[in-house]
Parts: structure tokens; C-alpha cells; sequence
């Protein structure tokens, strides 16, 4: 069947996921329900807040970030030697980009950040998800050892706190989560928002906190018109130079709220009515 309205949550380390939440909050209130999406892709950050809105939990617990102890794991300790060492092996231009996300998944195994067990506890906490939901929900992934995406959905069988735990699971940030016997690693690792797999989508609702540093053609990789929402300068501002800054939480999520009312008014029209599986390819709408 084809999917009326699809919604791709993009990745964003700690501050794209307290944006992204706000900036659904936000529009929630302004008339703009982003749960009413027959189809959620979340990569990452998007990953967490696509999990919450697919399972109908609270994103408004997410205005301030929850303390460590609420999950019974301390904060992440960040490996930025390892996390350094990733982003130059994906900045290598002479690695062909399977073989890179092989070598950063060598990373990952080799980063001291903690057990898998303290980073699924804390997406737990964080998200307070269970079960996978009814509606269609896609939760990227990357495979250490291969390289290649994987995509979890409700029917493979895969707990959705590991899922999602393993979509956030940066090298050198957090570890990477077993599934099914293999392990697994960001799902931002693969390429982007990964749009494609909301290709046939009536009206595609992209959101993507990391537009500013990583530009890409999404209009090249899906059949649909696209509204695109990304942060304005004034919350790019906000996040800083630091995606892993957990003291900058609290004010990107009301960044996230603050642009809500713009991007509400840019795309209720086409979310409301839903367009069908006929309707016309436009161009990508950024907001």
C-alpha cells in the first residue's frame, strides 16, 4: 500500500535530539501532529524522538535532559581521540565508503566507552519505549564487521530499546549494541537521513538537525516532494561546536519549539491533506 505521509528523522548527536524533540512538540501544539505519519524513519537522534512518537510517548519529558541516575548509568564517557579518528577515516576521500565504515567499526570495537548494557539503559530511560509499535517504524543501523546498513523494523524481532540504542551508538560516544548475535553501530553512518527509505511517500516530512554540516541532494534520493525542516542560524548558534554538549539540551529544545511555529505554517497544508500516491513530484521545500 502506499504511504500517504512519511516522516525522516535525521540524525544529530545529544543537541539534534533535544531540537528535534522541541521542533515536534512545537508543532504538535501548532495544529501540525507528526504522529499521524503512516510511515517513521529515525537515524539516530531521529531514531530516539521517531521511536517516542511511533509509541505515543511524551516528548515534552524531554524538555530538560533526564540525569544520569535515571537510567542507573552514569553519562557516556566520551573517547574523542576515537571519535576523531572516525570522522577522518569518513573524511578520507581515498577509502571507498564501505571499507571506511568497516575501518570505523574497528574503531568502535576498540573505543572505552562504557558496556552495552549502560547505553541501552539509558535510552530506556530516555525514551521509555517497549514495544515496537503497530504503525510502520524504520530504525537504521550500521553492521560493524560488514559496513552495510541494516534496517530494523517490528518484524524482525529485535527489542526497539536495542534498536534504537544501536541507531545512536556513535564510536567513540557509545558502544556498539548486539542484536541478534552481531553487532551494531550508528545508523548515521550509512549516509545521512537515509530518505530513501520513505521513497513513494505522498508528502515526505524531512527533518535534519545536521543540514548545516552535512548538505546533501535529497531531492535526488526520493520520488516525492520533500519539506524539508533544518535549524535556522539562531539555533545553530545554540547547539555550538560540540553535538555531544548535554549542557546545551535545555536550549536546543526550545530552539526546536521556536522554529516550530514557522515550519507548522510551511507545511500543514500538504501534511493535512495527506497527498495521495498520484500526486506530482515538487521540489525540496526548506524551512
Amino acid at each position: 500500500m502506499t504511504k500517504t505521509k512519511a516522516l525522516v528523522l535525521g540524525p544529530g548527536g545529544v543537541v539534534g535530539t533535544a531540537w528535534t524533540a522541541g521542533l515536534s512538540v512545537g508543532l504538535r501544539r501548532a495544529g501540525v501532529d507528526l504522529t499521524e505519519a503512516d510511515l517513521i524513519v529515525g537515524t539516530s537522534a531521529g531514531a530516539i524522538v521517531g521511536a517516542m512518537l511511533a509509541t505515543g510517548r511524551d516528548l515534552e519529558r524531554l524538555g530538560s535532559l533526564p540525569s544520569p541516575a535515571d537510567s542507573q548509568a552514569s553519562a557516556p564517557a566520551v573517547d574523542p581521540a576515537r571519535l576523531n579518528e572516525v570522522f577522518a577515516v569518513l573524511g578520507d576521500r581515498s577509502l571507498d565508503p564501505a571499507d571506511a565504515r568497516r575501518r570505523v567499526g574497528r574503531i568502535a570495537l576498540a573505543s572505552e566507552v562504557g558496556d552495552e548494557e549502560a547505553h541501552r539503559s539509558r535510552m530506556a530511560a530516555l525514551t521509555g519505549v517497549g514495544d515496537w509499535p503497530e504503525r510502520e517504524l524504520l530504525i537504521t543501523t550500521v553492521d560493524v564487521e560488514t559496513g552495510e546498513r541494516r534496517v530494523w523494523a517490528r518484524a524482525d524481532g529485535a527489542p526497539l530499546v536495542a534498536a534504537v540504542a544501536a541507531s545512536c551508538a556513535m564510536p567513540g560516544v557509545y558502544p556498539p549494541i548486539t542484536v541478534n548475535g552481531r553487532r551494531y553501530m550508528d545508523g548515521a553512518l550509512a549516509g545521512g537521513s537515509n530518505t530513501d527509505l520513505a521513497d513513494g511517500a505522498g508528502v515526505l516530512v524531512l527533518v535534519e538537525p545536521l543540514a548545516h554540516l552535512f548538505p546533501a541532494d535529497v531531492a535526488a534520493e526520493v520520488s516525492r516532494d520533500v519539506l524539508r525542516i533544518v535549524p535556522d542560524r539562531a539555533t545553530i548558534e545554540v547547539f555550538g561546536p560540540d553535538l555531544h554538549d548535554r549542557a546545551a539540551w535545555q536550549a536546543s529544545y526550545e530552539a526546536g519549539t521556536r522554529q516550530a511555529a514557522d515550519a507548522a505554517e510551511r507545511i500543514r497544508d500538504a501534511w493535512q491533506g495527506g497527498a495521495g500516491a498520484d500526486a506530482p513530484r515538487g521540489p525540496v521545500r526548506s524551512m
